[in-house]
């Protein structure tokens, strides 16, 4: 039996998945504790989330590195991702201006094929294999 390509939303979803991984594995210490860019709480990279500087409803920035940092569930969700603080963090450890750039970049339509979704996806799966 032939096995059947994934959907669009299946694909977006894998990668989304994997994206956050290594968003909030990146920069774990060797027992896998990491800081919320907003606050600074400290917790296991599990217990976290990958927080999104400007929403992931713009697929420019949805998958952007700098746009997404490591935020506990207090700042991404019930203080909606702590967006000013998270402005000024970003300015403050990537350089002044990276936030407003974000902002501008997060404006522009981009359209991924599934190949470029796959193509993503095999490479945060190899960004992870290399933290592990």
């Amino acid at each position: 039996m032939k096995k059947k390509k994934p959907t669009r939303s299946q694909l977006v979803k894998r990668l989304d998945n994997l994206f956050s991984e290594y968003i909030r594995r990146r920069n774990t210490d060797y027992q896998g504790v990491t800081r919320c860019f907003t606050c600074g709480k400290e917790d296991h990279w599990k217990k976290l989330q990958c927080g999104h500087f400007q929403s992931r409803k713009h697929y420019a920035t949805r998958w952007h590195e700098t746009n997404c940092q490591v935020q506990c569930a207090a700042c991404n969700v019930f203080r909606y991702g702590e967006q000013y603080k998270f402005g000024l963090n970003l300015d403050n450890e990537f350089g002044e201006g990276i936030a407003k750039e974000l902002l501008n970049l997060s404006k522009n339509i981009v359209k991924l094929s599934n190949s470029d979704l796959l193509d993503k996806i095999d490479y945060y799966k190899s960004k992870i294999k290399l933290l592990e």
